[in-house]
């Protein structure tokens, strides 16, 4: 990561952290209302190659103790309707500000994976991972209906595994080295601004 976008993490996510912060209390009591503790997910996500981190959101699911892998049609009925809505409008995401203050993630950049993938896929994660994962991303908006699309029809962890691997993880990959090699802080304004107009224009 270059200092100067680096510096643009910390101060946008400062600035924000003063409107937001209010409204995530606010999220967190309600959550802990309606669905019990806990309120937070943690989930070890990869900030390199070789190292590891714990990537915060607000919890959208109903608690299981093998949970693993990505979310497809096999885990829907574990969204709470409190869950379904903040997953609507990125919400469950807010807390991921403090990932990024600690440096761990980026406001924009690859979405961090999972280890079991990094580790599946070194050859495209060796170079995915050079830019430090993002909050969102071009692959992001780009993909993430369609990967929503596709996941949705497996009903199995094995048949999502199965779609993720051979369909999204290369697909997402292209797009994540496309902005790897364009980079600039301009890129980053707009794929920001795209992603805050994309929320509210989805269905």
């Amino acid at each position: 990561m270059t200092p100067s976008k680096r510096l643009f993490d910390l101060v946008l996510a400062a600035f924000l952290l003063v409107p937001l912060t209010p409204m995530m209390v606010i999220v967190a009591l309600i959550i802990c209302a309606t669905d019990g503790r806990p309120i937070f997910y943690r989930s070890e996500r990869m900030r390199d190659p070789a190292s590891g981190f714990h990537l915060i959101k607000f919890r959208t699911m109903t608690v299981a103790s093998n949970d693993t892998g990505v979310t497809g049609r096999d885990k829907a009925d574990r969204i709470t309707p409190i869950g379904s809505f903040l997953r609507r409008y990125r919400l469950d995401e807010l807390p991921q500000l403090f990932n990024i203050l600690s440096g761990d993630m980026s406001f924009v950049g690859p979405r961090p994976p999972l280890r079991e993938y990094v580790e599946r896929f070194p050859g495209i994660y060796d170079k995915v991972l050079k830019s430090r994962p993002g909050l969102t991303g071009l692959a992001s908006l780009k993909y993430r209906r369609h990967e929503e699309r596709l996941l949705a029809n497996c009903n199995s962890p094995e048949a999502t595994d199965s779609v993720y691997s051979r369909r999204c993880i290369p697909a997402k990959a292209r797009l994540d080295l496309i902005y790897q090699n364009n980079w600039s802080i301009c890129l980053d304004v707009r794929v920001i601004i795209s992603t805050c107009l994309d929320v509210f224009r989805r269905p």
